[in-house]
């Protein structure tokens, strides 16, 4: 009871540091902030100043006057600007405890497994500088098995698929530790990529990221419908040869064709993690299958094209969006039991 009620008074916070959304856990409280990773500068003549943080900046993307950039800090699901991603940790962080009495919280962030040691450094050196007291590290698909429901402690083989914004990890573990993994640079930033290309290329007409993410969300699929176009959806975008605005209607089955090569790389990936898996795990998963977490998982008839092509039950998880700050969370809550998985640099 007293764990509990310490818990709601807790300043410790686990974060994960997306490269599309950045979600923040508080033990007690649970996910306290889901925001955009994105910073709007105000570039001066002499200095620079952060304008807004998050969804407010997020808007400003591809609307801004010349003298103000809006900045996503990470790439890949790692830091690209120490910087702009040290100014949003701390913005962040005061926006969570809402005081302005000075805090300085534990916090766990989400590497991915894939990261470089000068990677993770950038990233703990810029909780620390933005006001953290302790920062410790988990690696991305640990956290998201957790936050799934996976038994990561028992002698039995869990497989997950965390599809990102930068990047998709993909992970099997068993007690309390990841036997193998890989990192492929492939998810929602790739399919949104992937969409504004294949636009340009069939329409001569050049649409914006945010547009991109709209049709990927509403549209998305990663098979192509049976019959016909399927589902139609009207887009506006700049026409490229007269160079004026124009509308067109796109179709499931060009978003699908336009998602295939990115999405051959997730099956690739998985395949294998498959085969690199020792034959008594590998039994474990044939038992309870694949788990898709992360905003990719949402991709329509994801979950049907892996399961066609590995011939394993896949499923997807309770809440995809949040399984990584879920487990990282979960860590904080469940410290003896779980802290061993945390990374020691």
């Amino acid at each position: 009871m007293l764990n509990k009620l310490f818990s709601i008074f807790s300043l410790d916070m686990a974060i994960d540091l997306g490269t599309a959304n950045t979600l923040v856990y508080v033990p007690g409280r649970g996910i306290v902030l889901n925001e955009p990773s994105v910073v709007a500068i105000e570039r001066g003549e002499h200095s620079s100043r952060v304008r807004n943080v998050g969804n407010a900046a997020k808007q400003m993307i591809g609307r801004t006057p010349a003298d103000i950039v809006a900045v996503r800090p990470l790439k890949d699901g790692v830091i690209a600007d120490f910087e702009v991603a040290e100014e949003m940790i701390k913005a962040f962080i005061n926006r969570v405890h809402n005081r302005r009495m000075f805090v300085s919280p534990r916090i766990i962030i989400c590497v991915p497994y894939g990261s470089t040691p000068v990677e993770r450094r950038a990233i703990k050196d810029s909780a620390l500088s933005a006001g953290a007291s302790q920062v410790y590290l988990v690696d991305e698909p640990m956290a998201a098995a957790i936050g799934a429901g996976l038994p990561v402690n028992e002698a039995s083989g869990s497989m997950i698929v965390d599809i990102g914004g930068g990047t998709t990890e993909i992970a099997v573990i068993s007690l309390g530790g990841i036997v193998y993994s890989m990192s492929v640079r492939v998810g929602g930033d790739k399919f949104d990529d992937a969409i504004v290309n294949f636009i340009r290329r069939k329409h001569n007409l050049l649409i914006g990221e945010s547009t991109a993410e709209k049709i990927k969300i509403e549209i998305g699929t990663a098979i192509e419908p049976e019959k016909g176009k399927g589902k139609e959806m009207d887009i506006k975008g700049r026409d490229l040869v007269h160079g004026v605005p124009r509308n067109i209607k796109i179709s499931q089955k060009e978003v699908a064709e336009a998602l295939s090569p990115q999405v051959a790389r997730v099956i690739e990936g998985v395949k294998t993690a498959l085969e690199a898996t020792p034959p008594e795990l590998a039994a474990d998963i044939v038992d309870k299958g694949i788990i898709l977490s992360g905003g990719g998982a949402n991709l329509g008839e994801l979950d049907k094209l892996i399961r066609k092509e590995t011939g394993l039950p896949v499923s997807i998880a309770e809440s995809p969006l949040s399984c990584v700050a879920l487990g990282s969370g979960k860590i904080l809550e469940e410290w003896d039991a779980l802290a061993p998985v945390l990374k020691s640099n």
